[in-house]
């Protein structure tokens, strides 16, 4: 590691201790979400303005794990039993409507940029997503997650962020869609395999290893849940797809395993997980998004800065709105505006989708700058007013 890497690491994880603390203070004037700090402050350490932290390969791998595991925790908490049937089938098809729609303001935005077919696929697929994994963390604190409207948030989240990573792994695959299709299906097999292993029975000293390791330095358990996104992670890059999408399988696998424990248990092994998650690799992740940020370029570019409010209305249209329809008829009034709210808050597949189509030439840096500001800016206003909204806390008992 050289002396540069080291540097730029040590201040983006500063950057990222120091966030919750800055986030405490700021509360008694406006609550601004950890994630959307650590955004900021990733620009104003970042090349753009202080120039103390730069990214290159080592500092990249780092965010990228970090990717990784917020996808990762974002399978993991995918209860397929609360969202199975009714919940889960309206949540696909308002995708359905989310990426029709996306992909229609898609184009009007390539229009405008004076930007192709494949910016418009990439403009569409970035309104049509939802951030689970960002909104997650908010919704637990919230007390949410038991709740009827909890249960419509997981199923609209999963859909709304696993949805989006197999439209962008065929629609944004370039001129060979078939092949992208294969690979997909050939990593989809692959998932399903290990999901029905790790359905099963594990051996008794598995079990037994897993639970007697939870306290000592063996942790077991912890290993086999990093163990599990790397692999999954790396099946999926060498199918030359997105690492997201094996990171979210990883955590559907792994909630699997962990359920021949005891519930207590896997909640210690949970724990662990979000510790090293919220507590070091993802925060790393979000300081370096705003590292990455072209500052320069959005504000030179008024075509970009337009991008901003016309992305934030664009998320609320793709997919706002087409959730609030779909389970008009299943939630009170403030519930379901409140879970529009949620389903419009985007992000981190915005970066991804973003970086993908600058790295194509689909995006010049500036209007990438452009919608991803526009998803830091759902981030920080949509959870608070759909908190705002939520009619009531009270626990499911379907």
């Amino acid at each position: 590691m050289t002396s540069g890497s080291l540097t730029s690491i040590v201040v983006i994880f500063a950057v990222a201790t120091l966030t919750p603390l800055a986030a405490d203070q700021l509360k008694r004037w406006i609550r601004i979400p950890p994630t959307v700090l650590e955004i900021v402050l990733g620009i104003l350490i970042g090349p753009s303005l202080l120039g103390l932290a730069h990214v290159d390969t080592i500092v990249d791998a780092f965010a990228n794990l970090g990717l990784a595991v917020l996808f990762f925790l974002a399978g993991y908490e995918v209860d397929v039993g609360r969202i199975r049937g009714s919940p889960l089938r309206r949540a696909a098809g308002s995708w359905g409507v989310s990426l029709a729609v996306g992909l229609l303001l898609g184009a009007g935005g390539a229009m405008i940029i004076g930007g192709g077919t494949m910016a418009a696929l990439a403009l569409g697929l970035a309104l049509a997503t939802t951030a689970f994994g960002t909104i997650l963390p908010m919704v637990r604190d919230a007390g949410l997650l038991p709740t009827p409207l909890g249960a419509r948030i997981m199923a609209v989240g999963t859909i709304g962020e696993f949805a989006p990573i197999i439209a962008i792994a065929i629609l944004l695959s370039g001129d060979r869609p078939l092949h992208a299709t294969t690979l997909l299906l050939g990593f989809a097999a692959a998932a399903v395999a290990a999901m029905v292993l790790a359905d099963r029975q594990p051996p008794a000293a598995m079990t037994r290893v897993m639970s007697g390791t939870l306290t000592g330095s063996g942790q077991f358990a912890v290993r086999l849940a990093m163990l599990a996104v790397l692999v999954m992670v790396w099946i999926a890059v060498e199918l030359h797809l997105d690492l997201v999408i094996g990171a979210f399988a990883a955590g559907l696998v792994m909630r699997l395993v962990l359920s021949s424990i005891s519930r207590q248990e896997a909640e210690v092994v949970e724990s662990k997980l979000e510790g090293i998650g919220f507590g070091l690799l993802i925060p790393l992740f979000f300081v370096t998004v705003g590292v990455r940020f072209d500052l320069a370029a959005l504000l030179g570019s008024p075509t970009a800065l337009a991008l901003v409010p016309i992305g934030l209305v664009g998320f609320l249209l793709a997919r706002g709105v087409p959730v609030i329809l779909a389970f008009r008829s299943q939630l009170p009034s403030r519930d379901v505006t409140a879970l529009g709210l949620y389903a419009a808050t985007a992000l981190p597949l915005v970066v991804v989708v973003t970086d993908l189509a600058v790295s194509y030439e689909w995006l010049e840096s500036a209007e990438a700058a452009g919608l991803v500001g526009a998803a830091m800016l759902s981030v920080l206003l949509f959870p608070l007013l759909a908190q705002l909204a939520a009619s009531s806390i009270t626990p499911d008992r379907e």
